[in-house]
Protein backbone atom coordinates (compact mmCIF):
# COMPACT_ATOMS: atom_id res chain seq x y z
CA UNK A 1 0.00 0.00 0.00
CA UNK A 2 1.65 3.61 -1.14
CA UNK A 3 2.13 5.82 1.55
CA UNK A 4 1.65 9.38 1.97
CA UNK A 5 4.61 12.04 1.87
CA UNK A 6 4.26 14.56 4.12
CA UNK A 7 6.17 17.62 1.88
CA UNK A 8 8.12 20.58 3.38
CA UNK A 9 8.97 23.25 0.65
CA UNK A 10 7.84 23.19 -3.26
CA UNK A 11 10.85 24.88 -4.41
CA UNK A 12 12.79 23.64 -7.01
CA UNK A 13 13.83 20.49 -5.29
CA UNK A 14 10.11 19.62 -4.17
CA UNK A 15 8.16 20.21 -6.97
CA UNK A 16 10.50 18.59 -9.28
CA UNK A 17 10.37 15.31 -7.46
CA UNK A 18 6.62 15.35 -6.75
CA UNK A 19 6.31 15.86 -10.43
CA UNK A 20 9.06 13.03 -11.63
CA UNK A 21 7.53 10.66 -9.17
CA UNK A 22 3.96 10.99 -9.97
CA UNK A 23 3.74 11.69 -6.11
CA UNK A 24 -0.12 13.68 -6.74
CA UNK A 25 -2.34 12.85 -3.83
CA UNK A 26 0.07 10.86 -2.53
CA UNK A 27 1.68 14.12 -1.38
CA UNK A 28 0.32 16.83 1.32
CA UNK A 29 2.16 19.87 0.72
CA UNK A 30 3.05 23.24 2.89
CA UNK A 31 5.44 26.18 1.58
CA UNK A 32 5.47 29.04 3.52
CA UNK A 33 5.28 31.15 0.47
CA UNK A 34 1.64 30.04 0.53
CA UNK A 35 2.00 32.80 3.34
CA UNK A 36 3.01 35.83 1.16
CA UNK A 37 0.04 37.20 -0.72
CA UNK A 38 1.67 38.22 -3.51
CA UNK A 39 3.56 35.04 -3.54
CA UNK A 40 0.40 32.58 -2.78
CA UNK A 41 -1.27 32.14 -6.32
CA UNK A 42 1.88 31.16 -7.85
CA UNK A 43 2.06 28.39 -5.08
CA UNK A 44 -1.39 27.02 -5.61
CA UNK A 45 -0.81 26.80 -8.90
CA UNK A 46 2.36 25.01 -8.49
CA UNK A 47 0.54 22.36 -6.28
CA UNK A 48 -2.38 22.01 -8.25
CA UNK A 49 0.09 21.57 -11.18
CA UNK A 50 1.50 18.73 -9.85
CA UNK A 51 -1.47 17.27 -8.88
CA UNK A 52 -0.42 17.74 -5.17
CA UNK A 53 -2.39 18.25 -1.96
CA UNK A 54 -1.29 21.83 -0.44
CA UNK A 55 -1.74 22.64 3.15
CA UNK A 56 -2.48 26.37 4.70
CA UNK A 57 -0.20 25.20 7.68
CA UNK A 58 3.04 23.45 8.48
CA UNK A 59 0.87 21.59 11.34
CA UNK A 60 -1.20 20.12 8.49
CA UNK A 61 1.33 18.33 6.41
CA UNK A 62 3.53 16.82 9.37
CA UNK A 63 0.22 15.22 11.51
CA UNK A 64 0.04 12.13 11.10
CA UNK A 65 2.86 11.73 7.59
CA UNK A 66 5.27 8.62 8.47
CA UNK A 67 7.24 10.28 5.92
CA UNK A 68 8.44 13.74 5.73
CA UNK A 69 10.99 15.30 3.27
CA UNK A 70 12.53 18.82 4.06
CA UNK A 71 13.33 20.31 1.04
CA UNK A 72 13.75 24.45 2.80
CA UNK A 73 16.29 27.11 2.20
CA UNK A 74 19.40 26.52 4.38
CA UNK A 75 18.50 29.23 6.41
CA UNK A 76 14.82 27.58 7.30
CA UNK A 77 16.21 24.33 7.82
CA UNK A 78 16.20 24.29 11.48
CA UNK A 79 13.47 26.46 12.15
CA UNK A 80 11.56 24.20 9.90
CA UNK A 81 12.73 21.22 12.29
CA UNK A 82 11.64 22.92 15.30
CA UNK A 83 8.47 23.52 14.16
CA UNK A 84 7.49 20.39 12.90
CA UNK A 85 8.71 18.42 15.75
CA UNK A 86 5.44 19.78 17.36
CA UNK A 87 3.26 18.22 15.60
CA UNK A 88 5.70 14.57 14.69
CA UNK A 89 3.78 11.69 14.78
CA UNK A 90 5.83 9.33 16.82
CA UNK A 91 8.26 7.03 14.59
CA UNK A 92 8.17 8.77 11.98
CA UNK A 93 10.83 9.39 9.31
CA UNK A 94 12.15 12.97 8.61
CA UNK A 95 14.26 13.21 6.13
CA UNK A 96 16.61 16.28 5.58
CA UNK A 97 17.47 16.99 2.23
CA UNK A 98 18.58 20.70 2.77
CA UNK A 99 21.99 22.08 2.71
CA UNK A 100 22.93 22.83 5.95
CA UNK A 101 26.72 22.61 8.19
CA UNK A 102 26.66 18.71 9.95
CA UNK A 103 26.13 21.29 13.41
CA UNK A 104 22.71 22.41 11.59
CA UNK A 105 21.87 18.79 10.62
CA UNK A 106 22.81 17.22 14.25
CA UNK A 107 20.31 20.62 16.22
CA UNK A 108 17.60 19.44 13.68
CA UNK A 109 17.97 15.74 14.71
CA UNK A 110 17.45 16.44 19.12
CA UNK A 111 14.59 18.50 17.88
CA UNK A 112 12.62 15.60 15.93
CA UNK A 113 14.10 12.63 17.75
CA UNK A 114 13.30 14.27 20.96
CA UNK A 115 9.72 14.51 19.44
CA UNK A 116 9.58 10.51 19.13
CA UNK A 117 10.64 10.63 15.49
CA UNK A 118 13.89 9.00 13.40
CA UNK A 119 15.52 12.15 11.92
CA UNK A 120 17.92 11.37 8.51
CA UNK A 121 20.92 13.26 7.42
CA UNK A 122 20.41 13.40 3.68
CA UNK A 123 22.37 15.16 1.27
CA UNK A 124 21.59 16.11 -2.37
CA UNK A 125 24.90 15.71 -4.18
CA UNK A 126 24.12 17.44 -7.52
CA UNK A 127 21.53 19.72 -9.35
CA UNK A 128 17.68 18.01 -9.26
CA UNK A 129 17.28 18.76 -12.97
CA UNK A 130 17.90 17.03 -15.19
CA UNK A 131 18.60 14.26 -13.16
CA UNK A 132 15.29 14.65 -10.93
CA UNK A 133 15.36 10.94 -9.03
CA UNK A 134 18.04 9.89 -10.26
CA UNK A 135 20.24 12.17 -8.46
CA UNK A 136 22.71 10.88 -5.81
CA UNK A 137 21.77 11.08 -2.69
CA UNK A 138 23.97 10.22 0.43
CA UNK A 139 21.94 9.17 3.53
CA UNK A 140 23.25 8.77 6.98
CA UNK A 141 21.81 8.27 10.68
CA UNK A 142 20.57 5.46 12.68
CA UNK A 143 17.56 4.93 10.64
CA UNK A 144 19.18 5.61 7.22
CA UNK A 145 18.50 2.42 5.78
CA UNK A 146 14.63 2.54 6.90
CA UNK A 147 14.61 6.26 4.81
CA UNK A 148 16.35 4.00 1.85
CA UNK A 149 13.55 1.62 1.60
CA UNK A 150 11.19 4.35 1.98
CA UNK A 151 12.83 7.14 -0.90
CA UNK A 152 13.28 3.81 -3.29
CA UNK A 153 9.41 2.94 -2.68
CA UNK A 154 8.91 6.37 -4.20
CA UNK A 155 11.00 5.73 -7.14
CA UNK A 156 14.76 7.29 -5.99
CA UNK A 157 16.93 5.43 -7.64
CA UNK A 158 20.35 6.51 -6.95
CA UNK A 159 21.04 6.22 -2.86
CA UNK A 160 23.81 5.35 -0.36
CA UNK A 161 24.03 4.79 3.24
CA UNK A 162 27.38 6.11 3.99
CA UNK A 163 27.75 5.75 8.27
CA UNK A 164 24.99 5.64 11.46
CA UNK A 165 26.26 9.16 12.59
CA UNK A 166 23.99 12.48 11.61
CA UNK A 167 26.27 14.84 9.94
CA UNK A 168 28.33 12.64 8.03
CA UNK A 169 26.64 12.45 5.19
CA UNK A 170 26.33 16.75 5.18
CA UNK A 171 30.01 16.52 5.97
CA UNK A 172 30.68 14.89 2.45
CA UNK A 173 28.67 17.84 0.74
CA UNK A 174 29.65 20.48 2.45
CA UNK A 175 33.21 19.85 2.10
CA UNK A 176 32.99 19.12 -1.40
CA UNK A 177 31.20 22.17 -1.78
CA UNK A 178 34.33 23.99 -1.25
CA UNK A 179 35.89 22.70 -3.86
CA UNK A 180 32.75 22.92 -6.13
CA UNK A 181 30.98 26.53 -5.51
CA UNK A 182 34.46 27.97 -5.18
CA UNK A 183 35.27 27.25 -8.32
CA UNK A 184 32.12 28.57 -9.77
CA UNK A 185 33.05 31.87 -7.75
CA UNK A 186 36.53 31.59 -8.87
CA UNK A 187 35.33 31.37 -12.82
CA UNK A 188 33.03 34.54 -12.03
CA UNK A 189 36.21 36.56 -10.73
CA UNK A 190 38.77 35.21 -13.53
CA UNK A 191 36.61 35.72 -16.58
CA UNK A 192 34.79 39.01 -15.75
CA UNK A 193 38.98 40.50 -14.95
CA UNK A 194 39.94 38.95 -18.28
CA UNK A 195 36.74 40.82 -20.15
CA UNK A 196 37.62 43.73 -18.70
CA UNK A 197 41.43 43.28 -19.93
CA UNK A 198 40.28 42.51 -22.92
CA UNK A 199 42.36 39.16 -22.81
CA UNK A 200 39.08 36.52 -22.40
CA UNK A 201 39.66 34.33 -25.46
CA UNK A 202 43.92 34.40 -24.74
CA UNK A 203 43.12 33.18 -20.81
CA UNK A 204 40.39 30.56 -21.55
CA UNK A 205 42.75 29.16 -24.48
CA UNK A 206 45.15 29.25 -21.98
CA UNK A 207 43.77 26.87 -19.37
CA UNK A 208 41.84 24.73 -22.28
CA UNK A 209 45.32 24.02 -22.91
CA UNK A 210 45.99 22.70 -19.17
CA UNK A 211 42.66 21.28 -18.73
CA UNK A 212 41.27 18.94 -21.37
CA UNK A 213 38.16 17.81 -19.55
CA UNK A 214 35.82 20.45 -21.17
CA UNK A 215 36.60 23.80 -22.63
CA UNK A 216 36.72 26.26 -20.35
CA UNK A 217 34.30 28.36 -22.02
CA UNK A 218 31.89 25.94 -21.95
CA UNK A 219 32.32 25.47 -17.78
CA UNK A 220 32.57 29.35 -17.82
CA UNK A 221 28.86 29.47 -19.51
CA UNK A 222 27.52 26.94 -16.97
CA UNK A 223 29.11 28.20 -13.96
CA UNK A 224 27.57 31.70 -14.67
CA UNK A 225 23.99 29.88 -14.89
CA UNK A 226 24.05 28.41 -11.78
CA UNK A 227 25.60 31.88 -9.85
CA UNK A 228 22.73 34.22 -11.50
CA UNK A 229 19.98 31.85 -11.23
CA UNK A 230 20.60 30.68 -7.82
CA UNK A 231 23.73 32.42 -6.22
CA UNK A 232 21.24 33.91 -3.37
CA UNK A 233 20.42 30.27 -2.15
CA UNK A 234 24.11 28.99 -2.78
CA UNK A 235 25.57 31.93 -0.84
CA UNK A 236 23.28 30.65 2.25
CA UNK A 237 24.32 27.02 1.58
CA UNK A 238 27.94 28.42 1.77
CA UNK A 239 27.30 30.08 4.76
CA UNK A 240 26.66 26.77 6.46
CA UNK A 241 29.72 25.15 4.77
CA UNK A 242 31.73 28.51 6.44
CA UNK A 243 30.48 27.02 9.37
CA UNK A 244 31.36 23.28 8.40
CA UNK A 245 35.15 24.69 8.15
CA UNK A 246 34.74 26.61 11.32
CA UNK A 247 33.66 23.22 13.18
CA UNK A 248 36.33 21.85 12.44
CA UNK A 249 38.85 24.56 13.96
CA UNK A 250 40.14 25.62 10.09
CA UNK A 251 40.06 29.05 8.50
CA UNK A 252 37.21 29.52 5.66
CA UNK A 253 38.64 32.96 4.38
CA UNK A 254 38.25 31.92 0.57
CA UNK A 255 34.89 30.00 1.25
CA UNK A 256 33.76 33.60 2.58
CA UNK A 257 34.73 34.91 -0.51
CA UNK A 258 32.91 32.70 -2.15
CA UNK A 259 29.89 33.17 -0.46
CA UNK A 260 30.00 37.00 -1.03
CA UNK A 261 30.31 36.78 -4.90
CA UNK A 262 27.46 34.00 -4.76
CA UNK A 263 25.55 36.62 -3.22
CA UNK A 264 26.51 39.12 -5.29
CA UNK A 265 25.88 37.43 -8.74
CA UNK A 266 22.30 36.30 -6.83
CA UNK A 267 21.51 39.73 -5.85
CA UNK A 268 20.90 41.22 -9.89
CA UNK A 269 18.26 39.59 -9.90
CA UNK A 270 18.68 37.92 -13.48
CA UNK A 271 16.14 34.94 -13.53
CA UNK A 272 16.69 33.49 -17.08
CA UNK A 273 20.27 34.64 -18.10
CA UNK A 274 20.82 35.15 -21.48
CA UNK A 275 22.20 32.21 -24.03
CA UNK A 276 25.96 32.18 -24.29
CA UNK A 277 29.03 33.37 -22.33
CA UNK A 278 29.09 36.82 -23.80
CA UNK A 279 25.99 37.77 -23.56
CA UNK A 280 26.34 36.49 -19.83
CA UNK A 281 29.21 38.68 -19.49
CA UNK A 282 27.57 41.46 -21.15
CA UNK A 283 24.47 41.06 -18.89
CA UNK A 284 26.15 40.76 -15.70
CA UNK A 285 27.99 44.31 -17.00
CA UNK A 286 24.99 45.99 -17.75
CA UNK A 287 23.17 44.70 -14.49
CA UNK A 288 26.01 45.97 -12.31
CA UNK A 289 26.34 49.31 -13.26
CA UNK A 290 22.21 49.62 -12.78
CA UNK A 291 22.62 48.61 -9.43
CA UNK A 292 25.60 50.96 -9.30
CA UNK A 293 23.24 53.47 -10.32
CA UNK A 294 20.52 52.53 -7.87
CA UNK A 295 23.14 52.56 -4.72
CA UNK A 296 24.20 56.18 -5.44
CA UNK A 297 22.83 58.69 -2.88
Amino acid sequence: MEQDIGLIGFGEAGSTFARAGAWAKRAHVFDIKTDDPLARAAMVNAYEGAGVIGAGQLQEVVRGRRLLLSLVTADQALAVAVAAAQSLAPGAIYCDLNSVAPQTKRDACQAIESAGGHYVDVAVMAPVDPARLSVPLLLSGSRAEQALEALNALAFTNMQVVGPDVGRASSIKMIRSVMIKGMEALTAECVLAAAQADVLEDVLASLDASEKAKPWTTRADYNFDRMLVHGTRRAAEMEEVVRTLEGLGMDAEMTRGTVARQRRMGALGVATPPAGLSAKIGCIAACEQQKGRMDQP
